[in-house]
Order: C-alpha cells, then structure tokens, then sequence
C-alpha cells in the first residue's frame, strides 16, 4: 500500500525549533511559620480559623495582584455609584476586612486593632449611606 501522505517539507533555515512541552508553573509553597492557628484558641475562634484555613491557602496561592485588583475595583465601584448596587459592592470588601481583621486580632497591637475597626467603621458606613440608611 502507497503512503498518500503529503511529503515533509524541510524547516526553513530561519524557523524556531519548537520547544517541548512546558510544565504547569508549580504553585507558590506556603511561608515557614511556627503555628497555622491561634495558640490556645477555642470554642469560635478555633472554629473560624479551621474553616478559614482552606480560603487563606487558596488566597495565598492567587497570583499576588488578583486580591487587591478585586477588592479596589469593588471599593471604586461602592464610592461612584450612590443607590443600593454601591452599597452591594463595598459589602464584600467590608466583610474581607472584617474577616482578615478577625483572624489578626490576637497578633495586632493596639494600633493596628484600631485601625481595623476604623476601617470596618468607615465602609459600613459607605455601605449604610448608600443602600439609603443614613
């Protein structure tokens, strides 16, 4: 039986070998630390920080600028648009501040503790003014 394929041209002096395969970019190792969770911790806050264990690592494994771009454009959102989809928009980010100032409670110093619930004061009450409440 005759091959009816079409004949293999020769590669042009100028073409680009190709390049094998390429793996998948591995995934960012987690930080060294001493402890995951709060030492100690029971009751709520044990159970908060298992169930948060699972959003950290898969937050942590984003691409670094994923977060932050998310959580602006929310926020911009939340500032220009003055009814009740501008106070939908900044809930996620009040309740992302809430969560992560929740989990660093134990760690922060007095400062940081009131800067966190500045923060949080301030989009609730973004949040308040524009679904018309205040």
């Amino acid at each position: 039986m005759a091959d009816t394929s079409k004949p293999r041209r020769p590669a042009h002096p100028l073409a680009r070998p190709q390049a094998p395969a390429r793996k998948p970019a591995a995934k960012r190792p987690l930080p060294v630390g001493e402890q995951f969770f709060t030492p100690g911790a029971t009751g709520f806050r044990r159970a908060v920080e298992q169930r948060s264990a699972t959003v950290l690592v898969f937050l942590y494994q984003l691409p670094r600028w994923v977060v932050p771009l998310v959580l602006v454009g929310l926020l911009l959102t939340g500032f220009v648009v003055a009814d009740w989809r501008g106070g939908l928009a900044v809930l996620p980010v009040l309740g992302f501040v809430a969560w992560l100032g929740y989990m660093s409670w134990p760690s922060l110093r007095i400062g940081g503790r009131l800067l966190r619930v500045a923060l949080a004061t301030f989009l609730l009450l973004v949040a308040l003014t524009r679904f018309g409440l205040i």
